[in-house]
């Protein structure tokens, strides 16, 4: 069973829930890192961050993650050595970014994104399969960066 980190800031919480009902669907074991209301305005890299190193460290497998537009959390996650976190809108996006990318955390946006967007893009992302080829020598060259930068 595949072991999903979830988190999202108040302006991506309106998604939060239709994600996790996803994935528990898809038959994942879900782990979610917050937050637990639209309500009251709380720090997108908090919860950015406590996704990607609980992916990174392999505590769980890959991540979800949703703030307003999905820009701000996915930059957080990427301060995290091995996070390939990519902004996804729609489900083409979300099944190459799985394909060539091999994302292991993907980010979307509430207020970009309806109910229905986020379920439809985390099941193409969640069901698509990393290709490998010629795309390893890609993330190959993306992990040689990140041990050259990430000191």
């Amino acid at each position: 069973m595949t072991k999903v980190a979830v988190g999202a800031d108040h302006g991506g919480y309106v998604l939060k829930n239709r994600v996790i009902s996803t994935l528990k669907d898809l038959g994942a074991e879900v782990v979610d890192f917050g937050c637990d209301s639209a309500e009251i305005s709380v720090d997108y890299p908090e919860y950015g961050l406590k996704v990607a190193n609980a992916v990174a460290s392999g505590k769980c497998d890959v991540g979800v993650i949703m703030c307003g537009t999905g820009i701000g959390i996915s930059i957080a996650a990427n301060k995290v050595k091995g996070i390939r976190a990519a902004v996804v809108t729609n489900t083409y996006m979300a099944k190459l970014t799985k394909n060539h990318n091999n994302a292991n955390i993907i980010a979307l946006g509430g207020r970009v994104i309806s109910e229905d967007e986020a379920e439809a893009i985390v099941r193409a992302w969640y069901t698509a399969e990393y290709e490998g080829g010629r795309h390893q020598r890609r993330l190959d060259m993306i992990s040689r960066a990140e041990d050259e930068n990430f000191k």
